[in-house]
């Protein structure tokens, strides 16, 4: 039995972050989450993206019509309506971030559809998938940023922590300093700057934070400067990747990019390029490339397709989506050893919304 999709219904939340947040190009102090929720037969999909709450009404009022009646197993005809539906309003940006909502709700449904989890339904190549800690935000002090790095490490047994930088290079590299001596000499220390420099500002600090083996540098440039990343990745120290794709909306994007030789490591963030259809497909990307993949942001949504995603490095544990994620959903992923696993017992990808905890955070869409 193939049941009709009947409805599509999206929601917007706004969570105030647990302190300031700043990083090379940008500062909040609250996130915004629309989810996404599909029904059909007796399941009910659930999907979301971090994005502003005016894509909760292109989910309603554009893409409800191009999936509504559709089967609910055939995703790839729900996908390639709802591109096409967003087309004269622009398929990038926040139209790409809605799709994804509704994509990654579709999954759940067919999963739950079918009495299985996600990571069972995308077939896994790999039990757990591990994670980096992720934060370090520019604004924090020395006893923040030693004490969430450090926690990470050596509570949480991850292998590798990501701080932010970018605001000011000099500071930057005696922060880089202090994360060093929190996580010890064991983990990988990586960096994202959040396309704040030109490339030769990117090098100079490339040079200069070199004796903290940083094994990741992030956007040194804009993502969309492929000759400025080329240009860091050539001439950065042995054993510095360098990486970029969160702002990856569409399967052209990655192919551009890796095209040009602009990273060492490719991003995907389900929530932006078209849901898990879209992450697959830049998985596949990197795949045909022999370059390795790694999650954007979201880890509760990305847990399944990481499991089976080729070349998987390792899924980003972000604070902020971490800490929202846990208060909104239950059977939001949690880590061992650095290691979330997903939970075969539960259908889909196993969230449900903690109703009446998500309710005081409601906005009009």
């Amino acid at each position: 039995m193939d049941p009709l999709i009947r409805q599509v219904r999206a929601e917007a939340f706004v969570i105030p972050t647990d302190g300031p947040e700043v990083d090379g190009t940008f500062a909040w102090d609250s996130t915004t989450l629309v989810l996404a929720q599909v029904e059909a037969g007796d399941a009910t999909g659930l999907g979301y993206t971090y994005e502003a709450a005016a894509a909760a009404r292109v989910i309603a009022e554009t893409l409800a019509p191009a999936v509504v009646g559709k089967p609910a197993f055939d995703i790839p005809a729900a996908w390639d309506a709802m591109r096409g539906a967003v087309r004269n309003i622009g398929s990038r940006g926040v139209a790409a971030c809605a799709v994804s909502a509704v994509d990654n709700a579709l999954w759940d449904l067919k999963a739950k559809l079918l009495g299985v989890s996600l990571a069972s339904l995308l077939g896994r190549r790999r039990e757990s998938a591990p994670v980096y800690g992720s934060g370090g935000f520019c604004n924090y002090d020395k006893a923040q940023l030693q004490g969430q790095l450090g926690r990470w490490a050596h509570d949480d047994g991850c292998r590798w922590v990501k701080m932010k930088i970018g605001r000011d290079a000099e500071a930057d590299v005696a922060r880089a300093t202090q994360a060093r001596e929190a996580i010890g000499e064991a983990a990988g220390l990586f960096v994202d700057a959040n396309g704040a420099w030109t490339p030769k500002a990117a090098l100079c600090f490339a040079e200069r934070a070199q004796r903290h083996r940083i094994a990741w540098f992030e956007e040194p440039v804009s993502s969309d400067d492929l000759e400025g990343l080329a240009l860091v990745r050539a001439r950065a120290p042995a054993g510095m990747d360098i990486a970029a794709g969160e702002y990856g909306y569409e399967p052209f994007y990655f192919r551009r990019m890796l095209a040009a030789g602009a990273v060492d490591v490719l991003q995907a963030d389900a929530t932006r390029c078209l849901g898990i259809t879209g992450f697959l497909r830049a998985a596949d990307l990197a795949d045909a490339w022999n370059l390795p993949l790694s999650s954007h942001c979201a880890p509760a949504i990305h847990l399944a397709p990481a499991c089976a995603a080729p070349r998987l490095a390792h899924m980003e544990w972000f604070h902020d989506h971490v800490r929202i994620e846990s208060m909104l959903f239950d059977g939001a992923p949690r880590l061992k050893a650095g290691l979330a696993t997903p939970d075969s017992a539960r259908p889909g990808h196993g969230l449900a919304l903690k109703r009446a905890d998500a309710e005081r955070f409601a906005v009009a869409a």
